[in-house]
């Protein structure tokens, strides 16, 4: 019976955070995000130098009814080889949460000024919508004619602007973002319940060590800050083993460690995984986060790909 009642605590929570509350609504979060940088920063957009394929899925907290799931799709490349400074992009991403349903849909630009003769500096803006849906009659606490509960709403359209810097070498690179400039407030028929975006900030930076002929070491950080929320920091250290094989772990600052796995199985196409072990009382109620990637490169005969991409 504790179990249980917890249990339900738990789902009450995801419900409150879909429908509100004065919450500070969060963009979606990915364990992988060293691989799907667009999502993130779209100064990334054309930065490997040629078309950039990406398909991504996540499961937050296993078991529990209502968790999280996020899929996102990215594709950008330059805009051509005698234009290589200038990239264009899109990113898809469908977000889910308890009764609530959101869609971001961008497109993403590029400009990258040659520092050196080995690093670029990349000024980047998107520009989309977002839609967000709720039906709470998926929720498990729904009641028919409950007057905090009775107002869906259905693909209300919101614009979304960002900008992004990222500053990037073969063998480092350090970004600063903020996806998304707009604030938008979503009401139900009850004007006690709300749900208010609010301005994230992030900041990167990876490096990438070469300890051998046949092991590289790549270090890489993650932080967002949210108006409403504790600073989330994510730190991991990848392994890359004969230009193959890829093993990592990471730690989601007072939330989660993962372990991360990833191979090359062909020169233009990677697949990754990682799996989130929660480290707060959530634990006791989910079988942890699953996360798949896949991504896809095609480039010009004349461009040599690196292999495996880095970043």
């Amino acid at each position: 019976m504790k179990c249980t009642t917890a249990f339900y605590k738990i789902y009450s929570v995801l419900l409150l955070m879909a429908a509100g509350g004065l919450y500070a609504q969060q963009e979606p979060q990915y364990t992988q995000y060293m691989y799907n940088t667009l999502t993130v920063n779209p100064g990334y957009t054309g930065s490997p130098g040629y078309l950039e394929a990406t398909l991504q899925h996540r499961s937050q907290w296993v078991g529990i009814d209502g968790a999280p799931t996020t899929q996102a799709f990215t594709l950008h490349s330059p805009w051509s080889q005698d234009y290589d400074n200038i990239g264009v992009g899109l990113s898809v991403v469908n977000d889910n949460l308890g009764p609530s349903n959101e869609i971001y849909v961008d497109a993403n630009f590029s400009y990258a000024l040659q520092i050196t003769d080995e690093s670029r500096l990349a000024f980047g803006l998107k520009a989309g919508l977002r839609s967000l849906s709720i039906d709470w009659s998926k929720g498990r606490y729904y009641q028919p004619g409950d007057p905090l509960l009775n107002g869906n709403i259905n693909n209300r359209l919101n614009p979304n602007i960002g900008a992004g810097i990222y500053y990037y070498t073969n063998r480092w690179y350090a970004g600063v973002s903020v996806p998304n400039f707009i604030r938008n407030d979503y009401y139900n028929d009850v004007q006690e319940s709300m749900m208010a975006d609010r301005l994230h900030y992030y900041v990167m930076g990876g490096y990438v060590f070469n300890l051998s002929d046949n092991v590289k070491f790549k270090p890489a950080v993650l932080g967002k800050i949210v108006n409403g929320a504790p600073i989330t920091v994510d730190a991991s250290a990848n392994f890359l083993l004969q230009e193959t094989v890829t093993l990592g772990a990471s730690y989601r600052w007072d939330d989660s460690v993962s372990a991360l796995a990833g191979v090359q199985i062909t020169q233009n196409i990677f697949a990754g995984y990682s799996y989130d072990y929660s480290v707060t009382d959530l634990n006791k109620y989910n079988n942890g986060s699953h996360e798949i990637i896949v991504r896809f490169t095609l480039a010009p005969k004349a461009t040599r790909i690196h292999s495996p991409r880095f970043f």
